[in-house]
């Protein structure tokens, strides 16, 4: 079995249990079963488990309500019989009542034939008028890849209806942020919106394009729960207040004395033999390891901006431990994030992530009491840009740019727009404690020097 079937089979395990705590195993393990076979052939695995897992689910959702209406109708009393002798007397009855009311059906039946009338000329005079058909066939199917934190985003019917009013419909692939800008075919899609300027700019330069756009944007932060934040700050990584911070230069101290959880003092909540370490995803296909990397080199580098072979060279050891030891790491932030949510700390006790996606959990009702958001001190602002690759494209990245109602549902699935008090709106409302404004952000290397660090991390793997 090879390595990429070892990662899938892993993922696809993961993606069961999480199934399973909503619905019946062996209802779980068809759907699964059923979806698997879809992919089977196909030479590109990424994203694989991503598309089980979303069939999957939609497939379930559909039985659970189907099973919901049958349990409805067979609400009716199981033995209450027919009576035959009541039946012809209910239809005497009905007879009887239909007689006595002729002129009143008379009436409404001149009433019908009025209002039909109307109808009909009214048809005649509106000979433009579209119908449904029609309106959907003249919509304007636009074609993205996406990072994998925006497909709930374009899911969204909300968000479909708004570019429909528009003659828009978006249909999107999720890919690794990297992965985008550097292994997908571009060729097929109308728009490009990786979630980095960055991996924007990579896309830009191959292609030659100068235009893009920047709809919305998310800080870097890491998901834990409140007993591993209480035993950080007695180890002196995290920094409590209204909105905690994770000092990046102890934690890397940590990091480079090999430091694991069970050592640290009057550790009970989690005295396990393991490595502290954040879980991310893989800075070969992903941008918000990209991110990761970006801020740990630029910390160990004396929090200065890393810049040439030498500097590269000098922050390798320790960055490289961050990955490394590690072990299997997914493709796209969407999977470590819902493992968080399902899992329990266990397997993972701090996760990095885009703020905007603890925040869209918090909007669903998904945040659990005791997991918390944190901020790294310092951090990255994630710009998610995107890359128009044909006029449609233009549009769309134009109406997301600029469209209020888009705008709006952006911020309700926990991006930060142009307008801050939309974001902050959500956040209120949801009660959810981010930071107002994000003041401790560092610049990412250049796009060569976050290549060449991706780089040498990746023969560290070997």
């Amino acid at each position: 079995m090879g390595v990429v079937t070892v990662r899938e089979e892993q993922a696809i395990a993961r993606l069961t249990d999480r199934l399973v705590d909503d619905y019946p195993a062996d209802q779980v393990e068809s759907a699964v079963g059923t979806a698997r076979q879809r992919f089977e052939g196909h030479p590109v695995r990424e994203f694989v488990p991503i598309l089980i897992e979303r069939i999957a689910r939609r497939e379930l959702e559909a039985s659970t309500k189907q099973v919901e209406t049958e349990n409805v109708a067979a609400q009716r009393d199981p033995n209450q019989q027919p009576d035959p002798a009541r039946g012809m007397s209910r239809i005497r009855t009905a007879g009887a009542e239909f007689a006595a009311d002729k002129r009143l059906m008379a009436l409404a039946a001149a009433v019908l034939v009025v209002v039909l009338a109307l109808v009909v000329a009214f048809a005649v005079r509106q000979p433009d008028q579209p119908t449904a058909t029609s309106a959907t066939a003249a919509l304007t199917t636009v074609h993205g890849v996406v990072g994998s934190e925006k497909m709930a985003f374009f899911d969204d019917p909300r968000v479909v209806e708004a570019l429909a009013h528009k003659g828009l419909e978006a249909r999107v692939d999720p890919a690794g942020s990297r992965q985008i800008a550097t292994s997908v075919d571009l060729g097929n899609y109308d728009f490009a919106f990786p979630s980095s300027a960055p991996a924007a700019e990579r896309i830009q330069r191959a292609r030659n394009i100068s235009t893009k756009y920047t709809p919305f944007s998310s800080p870097m932060a890491i998901a834990t729960y409140q007993p591993i934040a209480e035993l950080l700050t007695a180890a002196g990584v995290v920094r409590p207040g209204p909105v905690p911070t994770f000092d990046m230069a102890r934690y890397l101290q940590l990091v480079r004395n090999d430091v694991e959880w069970d050592k640290l003092r009057d550790n009970t909540v989690y005295p396990v033999h393991k490595n502290i370490l954040v879980s991310t995803t893989d800075p070969r296909t992903s941008n918000s390891a990209a991110m990761y990397l970006a801020i740990a080199s630029h910390v160990a580098n004396d929090n200065t901006i890393v810049q040439g072979p030498a500097a590269e060279q000098a922050v390798l050891p320790t960055v490289s431990r961050l990955f490394v030891r590690q072990g299997y790491t997914e493709n796209s932030t969407d999977g470590p994030f819902r493992e968080y949510l399902a899992a329990g700390m266990g397997p993972t006790p701090m996760v990095w992530i885009y703020e905007a996606q603890f925040v869209e959990a918090s909007v669903r009702g998904q945040i659990k009491p005791g997991m918390v958001l944190i901020y790294p001190s310092p951090t990255v602002v994630s710009q998610h840009t995107l890359v128009p690759l044909t006029t449609p494209g233009d549009r769309i990245g134009r109406l997301l740019a600029t469209d209020p109602d888009l705008q709006r549902l952006a911020a309700e699935h926990g991006f930060r727009t142009s307008e801050p008090s939309r974001f902050a709106k959500v956040a209120a409302d949801n009660h959810v404690p981010v930071a107002g404004e994000v003041i401790d952000v560092i610049d990412t290397p250049t796009i060569d020097t976050l290549e060449h660090l991706i780089d040498s991390v990746t023969k560290s793997y070997n």
